[in-house]
């Protein structure tokens, strides 16, 4: 760690002080400081010397975490019209304290290359982002000339190190042989391959027999998707993913069998990794029903859908605090609800009478999140390094370096960001999020109080500082996307991001003009490789000889 004699020459622009910094293995003890110079974090020391042109902010003995990396959104895609733009999808983001997104170009299945979707992709988002942001391509059509030219070509040219598959939706889906080959061409180039697992064909034929019934409600979209289907894809994926010896990520589980799956490969040290979301972790199906005059249910159609009963929710939370999730995404995938192209969609009959007689398979999958992620999360975390700051009932908690490692840490990682975002180290980009005290706040800190003493003042209360903020109710009038709605209307968290810093520019003062960033602010990143943070490569899948892969691969 510095010193303040190795710093005494060096000007900084930005110092922050009176600070709990939390990364993904600690919680540093109150009095360690950030000190950022051109946009990077420079330093992390005490009693770091201001000069006559750095800013320095008072954090009040809050709790300051990197900035959020939400690895997983849709932004301004072809099947959602009514969704966010890059402009209020990327504000919302930074609004909830997320300065890193990464979203998804799609290649369409008519499409024999990649790259008019990608290059459409860009012109959409160039110069209209609040944050910085990468990409991922979907593949609905890999024939041989992306797989053995274009896909080297993307990691190489583009920096893009990820790609997504779809074991279902009519448009997209892949067979199991074409699974096979993109794993294996995702494995020698070393890059992260996401996977949508459900099992399409049940899901068909048990929603063609809902509707034979005339049951299609909106209720009954997470009764056409069951567990099942959720959990039967995914040991496929991995079965895959095995005898390939390829990392996958399983996105946005919902399912504790699914789950289960998860966990047993990862025992055999598979790299198998999982994802989920916060309405997986906070939302039932018995958002999905509608009234007879109203179609509210359609606001909460997503995939896979939300589950039935609260101890579905529990085995989410308990994997997630028991580290069978690697990282925790919004999956923000926005659709208006008040518009014919959107929600209402599934209602051909709006205002003509019964309201039940709405479709859901008319309706888009997805639900906003990227702004409430983070809240949503931190509401369940706990500082174990504090008396009385751990889980005192039976609710689980996760801890904050926890929080921190599947939020901004791992995602970085695994989609080839290490080394510059996801953590609060020296030579990272100075993403910051700095939230409200949650006890009343210690000695205030201003240019002719000097450096704080992390010893000398700790505990002492400044009567003039402002208070703790009381709980935070979500509503979507609070919210900075586009969307009509949010699905977490009226939940109360803890906390919220006071301040957010883009490669050290604050970009979100919660207590002032909320959003003082600009589009334009966010860059395209151009990733490396992804690093594999579960299981190992090599292993001889199970039941299969040593080296019998080189017969064939």
């Amino acid at each position: 760690m510095d010193t303040p004699a190795d710093l005494s020459a060096i000007k900084l622009d930005l110092i922050i002080r009176n600070c709990r910094i939390v990364t993904s293995s600690e919680i540093l003890q109150l009095g360690i400081e950030l000190g950022i110079k051109d946009g990077k974090i420079h330093c992390v020391g005490q009693d770091l010397q201001s000069g006559p042109g750095t800013e320095v902010v008072d954090a009040q003995g809050a709790y300051v975490t990197p900035g959020g990396v939400d690895s997983h959104v849709h932004i301004q895609q072809d099947n959602t019209p009514t969704g966010d733009t890059w402009e209020t999808g990327s504000r919302s983001a930074i609004a909830g304290g997320n300065t890193t997104i990464i979203a998804f170009a799609t290649q369409n299945r008519q499409q024999a290359s990649i790259w008019p979707a990608l290059q459409a992709y860009h012109d959409k988002a160039t110069g209209n982002s609040f944050c910085d942001y990468g990409f991922h391509i979907i593949l609905t059509n890999p024939n041989e000339a992306v797989l053995e030219k274009e896909l080297p070509q993307l990691v190489d040219q583009e920096g893009i190190s990820s790609i997504k598959l779809y074991m279902t939706y009519e448009p997209m889906k892949l067979g199991d042989g074409d699974l096979f080959n993109v794993m294996m061409g995702a494995r020698r180039l070393g890059i992260t391959t996401m996977i949508h697992a459900e099992n399409t064909d049940m899901i068909e034929q048990i929603t063609l027999r809902l509707a034979q019934r005339g049951n299609t409600s909106t209720f009954f979209h997470s009764v056409a998707r069951p567990q099942l289907s959720e959990s039967e894809a995914t040991y496929r994926a991995i079965s895959l993913a095995e005898v390939t010896d390829t990392p996958i990520l399983l996105v946005h589980m919902s399912a504790p069998a699914a789950l289960q799956h998860v966990r047993e490969a990862q025992a055999r040290l598979l790299p198998i990794h999982a994802e989920t979301c916060p309405h997986y972790l906070y939302l039932l199906s018995d958002r999905l029903r509608s009234g007879v005059h109203d179609f509210e249910g359609a606001k909460n159609v997503c995939a896979p859908p939300l589950r039935h009963d609260a101890r579905d929710l529990e085995a989410i939370w308990m994997g997630l605090a028991g580290g069978t999730f690697t990282v925790v995404s919004s999956d923000h995938a926005p659709a208006a609800f008040d518009h014919p192209c959107g929600k209402m969609k599934g209602m051909p009959g709006k205002g003509e009478g019964d309201m039940t007689r709405g479709d859901f398979r008319n309706v888009p999958n997805g639900l906003p999140g990227i702004e409430t992620r983070l809240p949503l999360l931190f509401d369940r975390t706990f500082d174990p390094s504090r008396p009385g700051g751990g889980a005192e009932d039976d609710k689980i908690r996760i801890p904050l370096t926890r929080f921190v490692e599947v939020t901004s840490t791992n995602p970085a990682k695994l989609y080839g960001l290490s080394g510059r975002k996801g953590s609060l180290l020296p030579g990272y980009d100075a993403d910051i999020v700095i939230w409200y005290p949650e006890e009343p706040p210690l000695v205030s800190m201003s240019e002719a109080d000097g450096p704080i003493s992390a010893t000398a003042n700790y505990g002492k209360k400044d009567p003039g500082a402002p208070k703790t903020k009381d709980k935070f109710t979500i509503t979507n009038s609070m919210l900075h996307h586009c969307i009509d709605y949010t699905p977490f209307e009226g939940i109360e968290v803890r906390n919220w991001p006071r301040w957010v810093f883009l490669r050290g520019k604050r970009v979100w003062d919660r207590d002032g003009e909320g959003v003082i960033g600009e589009k334009g602010d966010g860059v395209f990143l151009k990733r490396g490789k992804s690093t594999i943070l579960t299981g190992q490569m090599g292993r001889t899948g199970m039941g299969m000889m040593k080296g019998e892969h080189s017969y064939w691969r």
